[in-house]
């Protein structure tokens, strides 16, 4: 990894730190301030839904400004919003806190192609590799995360503001640091052509299932992870369990970002997707098993590995799916379908866990990983058929 790489990837777990924060508080305090229960999961929705509404816009700024003009605006809107929390936090403001996290979502919209850009500043043989490592940087948010949140939680007399107060001085950290990035020139023909149009692109094969594989496999990990520190609560464990149960399940997101890149390299990208459904599979039947703090680890945990096996290979395989002219728009539209499906499944978590409950939420999470076992084999079979041909 070159010096860019690491900076990257250093601004990829502040991005984290930012995200796992957000999961860890933003359930607890929209169920504080929310006028009914099931409305909880509204501020984690609304940061998904900002980030879905932003996508077309981040594509645009990337095209106009280029990569380290559009991540910085990026960040200067995470540190706005995250004020903007704290102020909601304070003022008991349930509907301020939604629209904070909307905002918010710009920042999510753009820092989620950190791991187009790692893929631009290494050479091609390693693109694997760079988006695997830098993905790993997420390390930092597996940390910093929730004991940002446990540590600030009572730092003011608000439960939470301060957690907000600090994530604004997270982003402006990430600022410092991404001046220092230099990202390389646009190719030539970038500027002439746009290369295909974006439905050419989207129906391509490759192109559905790094979509689909992508955004359900997010789908599924934000539904189980933005429910489980309500379902900890109820179920009468401390906010510090939850906490210790999110960071090993972001540890398990973005450990094996160390290795992902080489086991995609070596046994090529379906069969580590697999491996990641199966591992999935597997969380939720551990999920199913109890509800004590060991069951919540290993379920989380098993969640974060198999979320970075299949979330990695979707956007490698992403890769081979759009030219260099094409990268802007055909990012764009990856992201606008992850965002999509992950607000609707912060919507879910919140109804879901607080009218059926633990159960029926782990069970419903089989029907998107049913879908994207599927979107797997066809392409698997697909690709057996050009061969055979």
């Amino acid at each position: 990894m070159n010096r860019n790489l690491w900076l990257l990837a250093i601004c990829q777990g502040l991005f984290l730190t930012n995200n796992v924060t957000f999961i860890a508080i933003n359930g607890l305090v929209g169920l504080a301030l929310a006028p009914l229960g099931w409305m909880a999961t509204l501020p984690v929705m609304g940061y998904v839904v900002g980030g879905a509404l932003s996508t077309g816009i981040v594509a645009r700024t990337q095209k106009r400004f280029g990569r380290k003009t559009s991540f910085q605006l990026g960040l200067v809107v995470a540190v706005l919003s995250a004020l903007l929390c704290c102020y909601a936090a304070y003022s008991r403001n349930f509907w301020l806190l939604v629209t904070a996290t909307v905002v918010a979502g710009y920042y999510n919209a753009n820092a989620q192609l950190y791991r187009f850009a790692a893929a631009e500043l290494a050479l091609p043989a390693f693109r694997e590799k760079a988006v695997s490592l830098v993905m790993a940087g997420g390390l930092i948010g597996a940390i910093a995360g929730p004991n940002l949140a446990a540590g600030t939680r009572s730092l003011t007399d608000v439960p939470f503001a301060g957690a907000y107060l600090a994530l604004a001085g997270v982003a402006l950290l990430a600022m410092g640091l991404l001046a220092f990035v230099q990202f390389p020139p646009p190719p030539a023909q970038h500027a002439a052509s746009g290369g295909r149009p974006l439905g050419e692109i989207m129906r391509q094969p490759v192109f559905i299932v790094a979509a689909a594989a992508g955004a359900l496999g997010f789908g599924v990990m934000n539904l189980l992870m933005a429910a489980t520190p309500i379902a900890m609560q109820v179920c009468g464990l401390p906010f510090s369990d939850a906490a210790l149960v999110l960071e090993w399940h972001v540890i398990g997101m973005f450990a094996p970002g160390f290795f992902t890149g080489h086991l995609i390299k070596r046994f090529g990208t379906l069969p580590i997707m697999a491996v990641g459904l199966a591992l999935n599979v597997t969380c939720v039947l551990v999920a199913l098993s109890g509800v004590n703090l060991h069951q919540f680890l290993i379920a989380l945990f098993l969640l974060g590995v198999g979320w970075n096996f299949l979330f990695t290979g979707s956007t490698t395989l992403a890769l081979s799916a759009y030219r260099p002219e094409e990268k802007d728009k055909a990012q764009g539209a990856l992201n606008f379908c992850v965002f999509a499906v992950l607000a609707l499944s912060s919507l879910a978590s919140g109804v879901l866990v607080t009218t059926q409950g633990w159960t029926l939420l782990n069970l419903g999470s089989l029907l998107p990983l049913g879908l994207t076992g599927a979107a797997l084999a066809w392409l698997a079979l697909q690709r057996r058929g050009r061969v055979a041909a």
